[in-house]
């Protein structure tokens, strides 16, 4: 469901299908995101699972299973 979730935010930010995203893919490489995407996908997850990640965090998240590890910790 959590991860369901995070595709959701992912997609709507990077305006790509949710279907597509996997857990094993790179924000930067794979998805092509860029830091002020990755920012607002933080945002959306921090306000969707009601959870706060420290900003000094985010430029060590590199693939979506670093920031599912984050949701489900």
């Amino acid at each position: 469901m959590e991860f369901e979730k995070l595709q959701t935010i992912i997609s709507e930010v990077l305006s790509i299908d949710a279907g597509s995203i996997s857990q094993d893919m790179s924000f930067y490489d794979d998805l092509g995101a860029d830091s002020l995407e990755l920012f607002n996908i933080v945002m959306g997850v921090e306000g969707e699972f009601d959870i706060v990640i420290d900003e000094n965090i985010v430029n060590e998240l590199n693939t979506v299973d670093d920031l599912y590890k984050l949701i489900i910790k």
